[in-house]
């Protein structure tokens, strides 16, 4: 069963569209949605939560339809914390009791401690990086099996970025959890994910596992004639220059005589995007 399946996912608004999106999330993967600003992320997720009322397409989680009962397999963490202005830690954990039936307290207060989040102090009066630790600790003390989670590294830090990457790393140890990441940061998501799934101007542009894209795309430099004897539908992106052109290529169509170089997933992510424009 995969953690989360996503068919022909459209979307309409005034000047954009979510444009048949489909891609499925394996069990004990981590998925991480790129894409510039914009691009369809947050509505994609958005949707998958049940926030965003899809004009078509089909979702499926842990092999169901949204419903109230999956609220407890599901942990959640938006680039806006939606808590309370005026609650503190004690707060959120006699609320969260409530709302979570296996809501773990002593998981909760543990990641508060490994976070050195203060307890009385008022949820108004945290930075940027204590909100989203707080909901980082919210979505992992209810036991869920999948986590979705909207630029959760945005406008922080590069330590505090750090820390939650590891945090998310030693959750999807258990191969029952499975992750979905939505960043315009694509360096952090290439340090954890194993699926990326790419976003652009409201279409898919491809979605595959990490480890077969950077095997699969290399870097070259040549001439612009050079560029011109090879199979064109090869060519992923590129960038002319002064000098030659720059260009990132399906490797196994790249000629013997031409020298490559591997890449980045940022480097797929900004030449497929610049040759989409």
């Amino acid at each position: 069963m995969n953690a989360l399946e996503i068919k022909n996912l459209t979307k309409k608004y005034k000047g954009f569209k979510l444009d048949n999106i489909s891609l499925t999330l394996p069990r004990g993967c981590i998925m991480g949605v790129i894409g510039e600003n914009g691009a369809g992320k947050s509505t994609t997720i958005r949707s998958v939560l049940g926030m965003v009322k899809p004009d078509s397409g089909d979702i499926n989680i842990m092999g169901r339809k949204l419903d109230a009962g999956l609220k407890n397999d599901i942990g959640v963490v938006l680039d806006e914390v939606g808590l309370p202005n005026s609650v503190n830690v004690l707060d959120v954990n006699k609320i969260m009791k409530k709302f979570f039936k296996n809501w773990d307290e002593k998981q909760f207060f543990k990641y508060i401690d490994s976070f050195s989040l203060p307890k009385d102090k008022k949820f108004a009066d945290f930075s940027k990086g204590m909100k989203m630790k707080l909901g980082i600790a919210v979505a992992l003390s209810h036991n869920a099996k999948l986590l979705i989670l909207d630029e959760p590294t945005s406008g922080l830090d590069p330590l505090v970025r750090d820390e939650i990457i590891d945090i998310l790393n030693d959750f999807t140890r258990d191969d029952d959890h499975s992750i979905l990441i939505s960043s315009h940061i694509v360096s952090d998501l290439e340090k954890i994910c194993d699926y990326i799934a790419f976003i652009h101007n409201g279409r898919l542009m491809l979605c595959e596992e990490k480890d077969v894209l950077l095997e699969k795309y290399k870097f070259i430099n040549v001439t612009e004639q050079q560029l011109s004897e090879l199979d064109q539908s090869a060519i992923r992106g590129k960038k002319v220059g002064k000098f030659g052109v720059e260009a990132i290529a399906e490797a196994e169509k790249i000629p013997a005589t031409f020298s490559s170089v591997p890449i980045t997933i940022e480097d797929l992510f900004v030449f497929m995007a610049k040759e989409d424009k």
